[in-house]
């Protein structure tokens, strides 16, 4: 899959407990982990898949993130989501932090 993103993404890993409704207007929940995030979306690891086009919204700890499925690929692993976040919502490590975080960027200055 070609990356589209325009700013650096962040490697991290975090449970997170994930929710969407899907096109029927069924509710679903689920314990996902956040695989990497960036200023502008983030891509979740879950069991399922989410239905593109579906608002999505995760919370860890004490923050919470929506946004919209823009992708969801199968792996050996699991599915990946990549999510845009919703309008006027950003990231950066000042806001939240998950509890491992690693920027690629830094290892090779």
């Amino acid at each position: 899959m070609e990356d589209r993103r325009s700013e650096v993404r962040m490697l991290c890993a975090d449970v997170v407990d994930v929710r969407w409704i899907d096109g029927a207007g069924k509710s679903h929940s689920t314990t996902g982990l956040l695989e990497d995030i960036s200023s502008s979306g983030a891509c979740l690891q879950l069991e399922g898949a989410a239905p593109l086009g579906a608002d999505i919204c995760w919370r860890s700890e004490d923050h919470e993130f929506q946004g919209k499925v823009r992708y969801c690929v199968y792996r050996e692993i699991g599915y990946f989501v990549g999510v845009e976040f919703a309008p006027g919502l950003t990231w950066s490590p000042g806001t939240f932090e998950p509890q491992h975080l690693l920027d690629l960027k830094k290892l090779l200055d």
